[in-house]
């Protein structure tokens, strides 16, 4: 691991992020969200799902849409390749890629959660399981970003990323059976394992978003190596 090919790739995304409108836009819209559930709900509690439905819109849309960015215009700009065939270990490039995204994360989900409520989240195994979260949105937007060739498409895929898992929380209001088979592959999905969790302080939660998490990063593992031997 090189620090100062890190920091290299690290300030050439921040100055990509400046000037990129669309990107400048994402880390808003949990903040924008948080604002106006909040005032649906004012003076009242938020309910821990809604809470955690905030925290599902920052990372699908912050770390997964903003490495898939990231990554579209490398893939535009052709610079990926040279990036790919530099010096730059693996580890490198997915370090100093994910450090901008981290940060907006960071940013865009304390900003939300305060103001929301972030009291919910405040012990060792919510904690723990936002930051497994987090690695699997991270790890799932590096790997679809190989492959996007253009920023203009990232939304076409941003999409069922947000829908299949930012918003997975919203399934209980399609009015399917508590026992149906559509409740029970929805369960499995990390958003609402890390819900379970906090009701029920089970630590399965945390070693099946764990699992999730783990098959992100092979994933985009698989998709690095498939992109670098096709150059």
């Amino acid at each position: 691991m090189n620090v100062q090919r890190i920091q290299a790739i690290f300030e050439k995304d921040m100055k990509d992020f400046m000037k990129n409108t669309m990107m400048f836009f994402t880390p808003l819209l949990p903040v924008i969200l948080a604002v106006f559930y909040s005032r649906l709900g004012e003076g009242e509690e938020m309910p821990l799902m809604m809470i955690y439905l905030i925290v599902g819109v920052t990372y699908s849309a912050v770390t997964s849409g903003t490495m898939m960015m990231l990554m579209a215009e490398e893939n535009e700009k052709k610079t990926l390749r040279g990036l790919m065939l530099s010096p730059a270990s693996f580890l490198d490039i997915i370090i100093g890629k994910s450090l901008a995204a981290t940060l907006l994360t960071v940013v865009s989900l304390v900003v939300s959660l305060l103001i929301m409520g972030i009291a919910p989240l405040l012990n060792a195994q919510a904690i723990m399981g936002l930051v497994l979260l987090f690695f699997f949105f991270l790890f799932l937007g590096i790997g679809i970003g190989l492959f996007v060739k253009t920023v203009g498409i990232t939304t076409a895929y941003l999409m069922p990323i947000m829908f299949l898992f930012g918003f997975t929380p919203m399934v209980t209001f399609l009015g399917f059976a508590e026992d149906s088979l559509t409740m029970k592959i929805a369960g499995a999905f990390p958003l609402p394992q890390l819900i379970e969790m906090d009701e029920t302080h089970s630590w399965l939660s945390i070693g099946v978003v764990a699992l999730w998490m783990l098959a992100a990063a092979l994933f985009a593992f698989i998709c690095f190596k498939k992109v670098k031997q096709n150059e």
